[in-house]
């Protein structure tokens, strides 16, 4: 399903993605793949998939959820 304001998505995701992978690097993870809408790194040995737009994060080393400050403050 798309979203129902893609004209603010199309606006606000790259600046989110730069701005995801500017603190992730920060932190010292390489991110590994970034696509139009992901960003991808590893976490003690585990993939995490961060999607800025939405500020979903998942993967096995940390706790699903939403928000890119709530992804950091499991990172550190």
């Amino acid at each position: 399903m798309a979203r129902l304001n893609q004209e603010r998505q199309k606006k606000l995701e790259p600046r989110r993605m730069e701005y995801a992978k500017t603190k992730l690097e920060e932190l010292g993870f390489e991110v590994t793949k970034v696509s139009t809408n992901q960003l991808q790194f590893m976490h003690k040995g585990k993939l995490i998939k961060f999607f800025p737009y939405s500020g979903w994060a998942s993967g096995s080393s940390i706790e699903d959820g939403r928000g890119i400050d709530n992804l950091l403050k499991q990172l550190k």
